[in-house]
C-alpha cells in the first residue's frame, strides 16, 4: 500500500513539474513576442505567440489574451484578434484602466472590420451566383443553338462553288445531287455518282464510266429532266460511253457503244438528233472534202470507207470503222481529218471551241482541231449573298448577311449566330 502512495506521489510531482515547466517555457515566448511586437515585426511577434498559446492549456491571463488580440489585429486576422479580446474581457479585473478602454476601441473596430469583410463575401457571392446563373443560362442557350445549328448543317462529302444562277454540285455517301445557294436540294443525291458540268447545264451519270442514266439540270430555270432511253437513239447501244461537257449552245455530245454515229441531243427539244446527213454529204463531196459516198451514209477518204459519224458542230464530224470503233473527226472547214489516237473524243462546237477529253489529258481545239485557249465557262461567277462555309467536321453550312447581320440559313430557315442568339435571349 505504502508502495502505491509513493508511486503516484512521485508521478504527481512529475506532472507537476512537466506542467510548471510548460508554463515558463510560454513565458519566455509570450516576453519574445511582446519585443516582436513592440519592434513591429508581426510574423515574428505571432510565430512566438503561437508557440506560447500551444504550451498553453487556456490563456488565464488577460494581458496575455490583451497581446493575442493586438498581435492578430495588426495582421488583419480579425476573427483570432476578436476572439483573444472576448478572452480578454474575461479575465481583466478593472475595466477603469486606459488598457481596458484601448481594447475595447479596439474590439469595436474589429467588429467594423469583421462587417466589412462579411459584406464584402456577400457581394463575391453573389456575383459568384449571377456568374453561375449566367453560365447556366448561357449554356442552356448554346445547347438550344447547337441542336438547332446542326439542323441546318449540310452534312455532305463536298460541295461545289455556287455559279451565278446559285446551284452547286455536292456529294453525298457517294452519290451527287444539286442544291440552290439556300441549300434547297434540287435533285436528290440517291441515283447519280457522277457529273459533267458546263456553261449552266449539269449532267448527272448513274455511273463515272459508260453511264446507261443521264440526268440534265438547266441552271437557269432550275429544272432538270431524265434523258429519254438509249433504246430510241440507237436499239444496239447499251451504254451512252463517252458523255463530253454539255455547252451553252444545249447540245449534249456521247459516244454510246456499238453505234455508228455520236449521240447528240438537244436540251431545248429534249430530243435525240436524227436528222438525215444526205445533204451535209453531198455539199462535203461538192467542195471535195470526201472522195465518195453511197446511200448507206458511207463516206470514202483516202481511198477508205467510213461510216459518216453525225455532225457535233462546227462542221466537225465523227468518223467510224465497221466495227463501230470511232476511227476520227471529219473537219468540214478544210477537209483535215483528226485521228481519235490523238482526239479521243470531241464535244460540241460552240463558240469557237470544241472540248477534247483524251484519256491522258484534254485541251480545247477550233474547227479544223489547232490547240486554243479553253473556252470561258458561261457557268460565271458567283455574286450573290451565300458564303459557303465549311466546318471542323467536314459538313457544311451556308451563311447569309441580312440587314447587316450573319445567319446561318437553310432553305426558308435561319439562325443568327451564337453570339446575337444569347444577346437577343436573355
Amino acid at each position: 500500500m505504502n508502495k502505491i502512495i509513493f508511486t503516484l506521489s512521485i508521478l504527481f510531482l512529475s506532472l507537476s513539474t512537466f506542467g510548471q515547466t510548460n508554463k515558463e517555457i510560454a513565458g519566455v515566448y509570450i516576453r519574445k513576442a511582446e519585443q516582436n511586437y513592440s519592434n513591429l515585426k508581426l510574423d515574428d511577434a505571432s510565430k512566438n505567440f503561437g508557440r506560447a498559446a500551444k504550451l498553453l492549456d487556456t490563456i488565464t491571463n488577460a494581458n496575455v489574451a490583451r497581446l493575442g488580440s493586438l498581435i492578430h489585429f495588426k495582421l488583419n486576422k480579425f476573427e483570432e484578434a476578436k476572439s483573444y479580446a472576448k478572452q480578454y474581457f474575461l479575465l481583466v479585473k478593472n475595466k477603469k484602466t486606459e488598457s481596458y478602454t484601448q481594447l475595447l476601441d479596439l474590439y469595436v473596430t474589429i467588429e467594423e472590420e469583421l462587417e466589412k469583410i462579411a459584406l464584402e463575401k456577400k457581394k463575391i457571392e453573389k456575383i459568384k451566383l449571377a456568374k453561375e446563373r449566367e453560365t447556366k443560362r448561357i449554356d442552356s442557350l448554346k445547347t438550344v443553338w447547337e441542336n438547332k445549328s446542326n439542323t441546318l448543317t449540310l452534312q455532305f462529302e463536298t460541295v461545289q462553288v455556287f455559279n451565278k444562277q446559285g446551284v452547286s454540285v455536292f456529294e453525298k455517301e457517294e452519290f451527287v445531287g444539286v442544291m440552290d445557294d439556300k441549300g434547297t436540294v434540287l435533285v436528290e443525291a440517291d441515283t447519280y455518282k457522277s457529273i459533267k458540268s458546263f456553261d449552266g447545264f449539269i449532267l448527272l451519270l448513274n455511273q463515272e464510266e459508260n453511264p446507261t442514266q443521264i440526268y440534265c439540270f438547266d441552271s437557269k430555270t432550275k429544272e432538270g429532266f431524265l434523258l429519254p432511253k438509249l433504246s430510241e437513239f440507237n436499239t444496239l447501244s447499251t451504254h451512252y460511253g463517252k458523255v463530253m461537257l454539255p455547252r451553252g449552245s444545249g447540245k449534249i455530245i456521247t459516244y454510246p457503244n456499238n453505234s455508228l454515229k455520236a449521240l447528240v441531243f438537244d436540251i431545248t427539244t429534249k430530243e435525240f438528233d436524227n436528222s438525215s446527213y444526205v445533204n451535209v454529204i453531198k455539199d462535203l463531196r461538192k467542195t471535195k472534202k470526201i472522195d465518195k459516198y453511197n446511200k448507206d451514209g458511207q463516206v470514202r477518204i483516202n481511198k477508205v470507207w467510213y461510216n459518216f459519224g453525225g455532225h457535233i458542230g462546227g462542221g466537225i464530224h465523227p468518223l467510224y470503222l465497221p466495227d463501230y470503233t470511232l476511227f476520227g473527226f471529219l473537219c468540214g472547214i478544210d477537209g483535215k481529218v483528226l485521228p481519235a489516237s490523238e482526239f479521243n473524243n470531241l464535244g460540241a462546237f460552240y463558240n469557237g471551241k470544241a472540248h477534247v477529253a483524251n484519256e491522258s489529258d484534254s485541251f480545247w481545239v477550233n474547227q479544223n482541231g489547232t490547240k486554243v485557249d479553253a473556252a470561258t465557262n458561261e457557268a460565271g461567277k458567283y455574286t450573290g449573298k451565300s458564303e459557303l462555309v465549311k466546318l471542323e467536321n467536314g459538313s457544311y453550312q451556308i451563311h447569309q448577311e441580312i440587314d447587316g447581320e450573319k445567319f446561318i440559313v437553310l432553305g426558308d430557315e435561319k439562325l443568327e449566330t451564337l453570339e446575337a442568339f444569347i444577346r437577343k435571349n436573355p
